[in-house]
C-alpha cells in the first residue's frame, strides 16, 4: 500500500490513498498498519476515496468529492476526527486532488459535511455546534470525576478536574469507567484544567484525553470543541474562542450561533509503501 504519515498537533494519522474505493481495508490491517513497532504507528487511519465509491459517503456525493473513511488504531470506525480532518485536507491540497478555490472545502464524513479553510500552515474546520446533552461522571484511578456530555458529532465526557489536582499526573494508560447506558458505543473522556489567561480575555483550557479506540493520543480535535464548549458555558457564554493546549500544542477553538470551527496546524511529515503480511 502507498502512504503518507500526517500529524495535527501530534494527533498522527495514516493516510492510505484509495480513490477508487478498491483497496482491502480490515479492521486487522488498520490495526497492525496503527502498530507503533510493528507497524507504521498512528493514532488512526484515514482512507481517502471519492465519496461516490464508498457506501457511507455516496449519499454525500452531490456535496463533497471526497470522503474520509476513519478508523481507529484498534480497527474500529469513528464518526468524526477533527484533528483527522485537518490532515485529510493538507493531503488533498498537497497532492493536488482539490484546490482550496476562493471559499471552503467540502469534506464527507460519517458525521455529514465538513467545510475547511486554510490559512497557511493551518487548516481550519468547520462541524457542527457541540451540543450539551447530559450530566455524568467517569471513574479514574479510584476518583470518581463529574463531568458533561457533548455531542460534536461523535460524543464526549468533558470532566474539569477539582482544585488541587494535577491534569499532569492522571493516570491514562487505562480507559476510565463510564456510564455505558449513556454511552452504549464508548466515549472519549476529555480531562480539564485551567490555562493562563491569553489575550482578549478569552478562556484558556489545558486537556488530555483518552480515546475510544484508541487510548490516551496527544491531541483530539472533536475533543478540544466539546471542552471549549464546556468552558464557554461555565463562563456564561453562548458562543466565543477557547485556546486549547493539549500535549501535542494548541488548537483554537471558536464556537458561532450555528456551528464549531477548529484550527490549528496540520502536516505531513513522510510517505512510501508498506507491505502486511
Amino acid at each position: 500500500m502507498e502512504f503518507t504519515k500526517g500529524h495535527g498537533t501530534a494527533n498522527d494519522f495514516v493516510i492510505l490513498p484509495d480513490p477508487d474505493g478498491a483497496l482491502d481495508l480490515t479492521p486487522e490491517k488498520v490495526a497492525a498498519i496503527c502498530d507503533r513497532r510493528r507497524g507504521l504507528g498512528g493514532d488512526g487511519v484515514l482512507r481517502v476515496v471519492r465519496a461516490a465509491r464508498h457506501p457511507d459517503g455516496i449519499a454525500l456525493a452531490g456535496e463533497a468529492e471526497w470522503f474520509m473513511d476513519y478508523w481507529n488504531s484498534d480497527g474500529s470506525f469513528a464518526e468524526m476526527c477533527g484533528n483527522g480532518t485537518r490532515v485529510f485536507v493538507r493531503y488533498l491540497l498537497d497532492t493536488g486532488l482539490a484546490t482550496p478555490g476562493d471559499g471552503d472545502l467540502p469534506v464527507a464524513t460519517r458525521a455529514g459535511i465538513v467545510h475547511a479553510r486554510v490559512a497557511g500552515d493551518a487548516v481550519a474546520v468547520q462541524m457542527r455546534r457541540p451540543r450539551l446533552y447530559a450530566a455524568s461522571t467517569a471513574a479514574l484511578g479510584g476518583l470518581a470525576l463529574p463531568g458533561t456530555a457533548v455531542d460534536v458529532g461523535n460524543p464526549h465526557l468533558v470532566c474539569p478536574l477539582p482544585a488541587g489536582l494535577d491534569l499532569a499526573g492522571l493516570d491514562l494508560t487505562r480507559a476510565p469507567h463510564v456510564d455505558e447506558d449513556l454511552f452504549p458505543h464508548g466515549v472519549n473522556v476529555e480531562f480539564t484544567a485551567p490555562g493562563d489567561a491569553v489575550d482578549g480575555g478569552d478562556p484558556h483550557v489545558l486537556m488530555r484525553v483518552y480515546e475510544r479506540g484508541s487510548a490516551e493520543t496527544l491531541s483530539c480535535g472533536t475533543g478540544a470543541c466539546a471542552v471549549a464548549a464546556v468552558a464557554l458555558y461555565d463562563a456564561g457564554r453562548e458562543t466565543g474562542t477557547v485556546a486549547v493546549d493539549v500535549p501535542g500544542g494548541r488548537l483554537t477553538v471558536t464556537v458561532d450561533e450555528g456551528s464549531c470551527w477548529l484550527s490549528g496546524p496540520a502536516v505531513l511529515v513522510a510517505t512510501g509503501t508498506i507491505t502486511l503480511v
